[in-house]
């Protein structure tokens, strides 16, 4: 018996999109999946690196989330107990209030959702630092991609390392990915700060589901 997808209207939120990141480690990240075979530890034993969301698509009990941005500045240690992730998570500026605390709720886990609730800062015991409102750019052309976050980030990613083998957690090992390395890697974002060239980013897309009405 063939199984009914699921009907995206019947869920308390749901976001899709794009998705890029980069961190401090090498491309290929360590961290990805390639060609099915799980990742590992970070390049150095540490890892920091940001990622970003483009909601194309989306909505939470009512409230329009399309077109909205959204960015995390993040660190740990894989060494220190548990790896717990520290991380700055920043909401577009043109959200409305009501916008604005739903998007930062489901990607800080607080909206639940089978795919939230196994993401790396969701389930560690991790620190969130601030929740801050910011102009976000996430822009893509071929295989050019740009993210600004104010005057906090800037990152732009261009050189394509492997095209069709890499696949991410955090998008969902689902979706297929472009794993690139990052020209310009720049985060001044208190506590946080460094200044990257070279270092792995990748781009994919993302479709992150809330848990149905009971």
């Amino acid at each position: 018996m063939r199984r009914r997808a699921p009907d995206h209207r019947d869920v308390s939120w749901r976001i899709a999109g794009s998705y890029l990141e980069a961190c401090n480690c090498d491309a290929v990240c360590p961290c990805r999946m390639v060609s099915g075979v799980a990742g590992g530890r970070s390049t150095y034993g540490e890892c920091f690196g940001v990622l970003s969301w483009a909601v194309e698509e989306g909505h939470a009990d009512g409230v329009d989330l399309r077109g909205l941005c959204a960015a995390m500045v993040v660190r740990y240690h894989d060494d220190e107990p548990r790896s717990p992730w520290s991380f700055v998570l920043h909401v577009d500026e043109r959200a409305e209030a009501d916008a604005h605390d739903a998007l930062a709720e489901i990607l800080t886990g607080a909206r639940g959702g089978p795919h939230v609730g196994k993401l790396p800062w969701v389930r560690k015991p991790s620190v969130l630092v601030a929740v801050r409102s910011s102009p976000i750019e996430l822009a893509t052309d071929g295989q050019a991609h740009r993210l600004r976050v104010g005057s906090a980030v800037e990152l732009a990613a261009e050189d394509v390392v492997d095209p069709e083998h890499v696949r991410c957690g955090i998008p969902g090992y689902d979706q297929p990915g472009v794993e690139l390395r990052a020209s310009t890697h720049r985060v001044d974002d208190d506590p946080f700060s460094w200044s990257l060239e070279g270092r792995c980013a990748f781009a994919s897309r993302f479709d992150y589901v809330g848990d149905a009405p009971g």
